[in-house]
């Protein structure tokens, strides 16, 4: 039996608040969410994903984007791998640079989308980022255009997620959210919420698109992502992040970014 293809580089990236990969595989990523916002370029192959609205597909040359918290996954488009090019950007420099634009619009509206131009600025930025000897004003500038594109062409009204969730669903959002890395159960959630195990466990997975316990999971993984870029060592973020065991830890860090928790703290170190 061949092994399928996986190949995924943490790169050093010039620009604090900015990580950049490079991808090429044909793992099927599970839903999950990131802290800051995703913007790749699809390189080769293509890949189909759910999202918040619904199923989207992207072949190379597409952008594909993904806002702070959206759920989401990925899988290839037919039988062999995709490559892509992959910046998450910490939601302060969006917000920095639509405030100086004027773009009352930190959201992107589509989690793919087929504009060359925005390609061309984004790869110029992925290029930048990861130059052995990075220019500063070039990192600025490359930067600074791409987002301009991104939010002037492709930019949405926030959406009002607290508003639109149950009262039930938000209120065990928030006590995830506030403290992942405590011990958290179905019925203390459902009792938080006030209504019945079952009742809270469809909502949360209809609304959200996950369930509690593998939201919980995700919050787990994305905060030892932070320990571990900040220098905390795997069984020390494991421990930090409320994972039983640091192999518990790898394995649901290498299923929701497909590189271990090893590999990425050797990277942005």
């Amino acid at each position: 039996m061949r092994r399928r293809l996986h190949a995924v580089e943490q790169h050093r990236s010039a620009l604090p608040g900015v990580e950049a990969m490079t991808l090429l595989t044909a793992h099927v990523f599970p839903r999950h969410a990131h802290d800051g916002f995703g913007l790749g370029l699809i390189t080769s192959g293509a890949q189909r994903s759910w999202s918040g609205i619904g199923m989207v597909e992207a072949k190379a040359g597409d952008v594909i984007t993904v806002n702070p918290g959206e759920v989401h996954d990925g899988a290839p488009l037919g039988d062999g791998p995709r490559g892509w090019r992959m910046l998450y950007i910490a939601p302060h420099l969006v917000a920095r640079e639509a405030d100086e634009m004027e773009e009352r619009r930190p959201e992107i509206a589509r989690p793919a989308l087929r504009d060359p131009a925005l390609a061309a600025l984004l790869g110029r930025l992925f290029t930048e980022i990861t130059r052995s000897a990075p220019d500063g004003f070039g990192v600025e500038e490359a930067l600074l255009r791409t987002l301009a594109r991104l939010l002037g062409r492709h930019g949405a009204w926030p959406r009002a997620v607290a508003a639109s969730a149950s009262p039930a669903v938000a209120a065990a959002r928030r006590r995830l959210d506030a403290a992942p890395e405590l011990p958290a159960s179905l019925a203390e959630l459902a009792a938080l919420s006030g209504v019945s195990r079952f009742q809270l466990l469809r909502g949360f997975r209809r609304e959200v698109g996950v369930t509690p316990h593998a939201y919980l999971v995700q919050l787990r993984v994305r905060l030892a992502r932070r320990l571990l870029a900040a220098g905390r060592a795997p069984a020390e973020a494991a421990a930090s992040a409320g994972f039983a065991d640091q192999s518990h830890m790898t394995r649901a860090f290498a299923r929701q970014f497909g590189v271990t928790p090893a590999r990425y703290r050797a990277a942005v170190a």
